[in-house]
């Protein structure tokens, strides 16, 4: 499985009780961010410097409590916002195929775009999908399955469609070209199951022309047949 590494610093956000998120510093937090029904203590440079939003929320509040701002509707819910909000620290954060979705619907909707920031969190993620995700069999069809849980998010940013471009130009591809990993059991040769007498021990499996039906019978019959078209 692919997977991006961003940040530097260690980890220091913390834990206390279900519902409260803090970073372990020196440093007296100055910004309650609640998502849903989580909690996070957190600084405010760090975030405003790079979300659009969350500059917005603190700077617009006419309430006299610019400490405090509520989102209850990100995409990716708290443990999105958590990845947001680490790469805003510099914390170190791993990003692959199962939370890379979340991760950029999330970035989007607290607009971290690149004129808030050089190199911002969108810009990163972006990289990551066109040069790594979208290239992996396999990463195509997992994130592919994960963009249900994101709507409308997933479908307005085209995610979808582009993990199904890229599954689906792999699979129309010359059998002869086909050079990463697949799921193939349903048809053994004989070799593999220990019913040939005369085999040597060496694999030498050619790419079946379905090679690539096994795979997409993992995805929602919506998804699949969006692939098949």
């Amino acid at each position: 499985m692919k997977f991006m590494k961003l940040g530097s610093k260690p980890d220091s956000f913390e834990t206390d009780g279900n519902n409260v998120r803090y970073v372990a510093t020196e440093l007296a937090t100055d910004i309650v961010v609640s998502v849903g029904d989580v909690k996070f203590y957190l600084h405010k440079f760090p975030l405003l410097s790079k979300s659009a939003l969350l500059h917005k929320l603190v700077t617009s509040t006419n309430d006299g409590n610019g400490d405090e701002v509520h989102i209850h509707d990100i995409p990716g819910g708290p443990i999105a916002f958590e990845i947001c909000a680490k790469f805003c620290y510099g914390m170190t954060v791993t990003l692959n195929a199962y939370n890379v979705v979340a991760a950029r619907c999330a970035a989007e909707y607290l607009g971290m775009h690149e004129t808030i920031e050089k190199g911002n969190l969108i810009y990163k993620v972006d990289v990551f999908l066109n040069s790594s995700i979208f290239r992996s069999w396999k990463d195509s069809i997992i994130v592919l399955q994960t963009t249900k849980s994101l709507l409308p998010w997933s479908e307005e940013l085209k995610l979808a469609s582009h993990c199904i471009d890229a599954i689906a130009s792999k699979a129309s591809v010359d059998i002869s070209k086909v050079d990463w990993s697949y799921t193939y059991n349903r048809k053994k040769l004989l070799e593999e199951n220990g019913s040939d007498p005369n085999w040597n021990g060496v694999r030498n499996r050619v790419v079946p022309k379905d090679w690539w039906v096994e795979d997409l019978c993992e995805l929602e019959v919506d998804l699949y047949k969006r692939v098949i078209t």
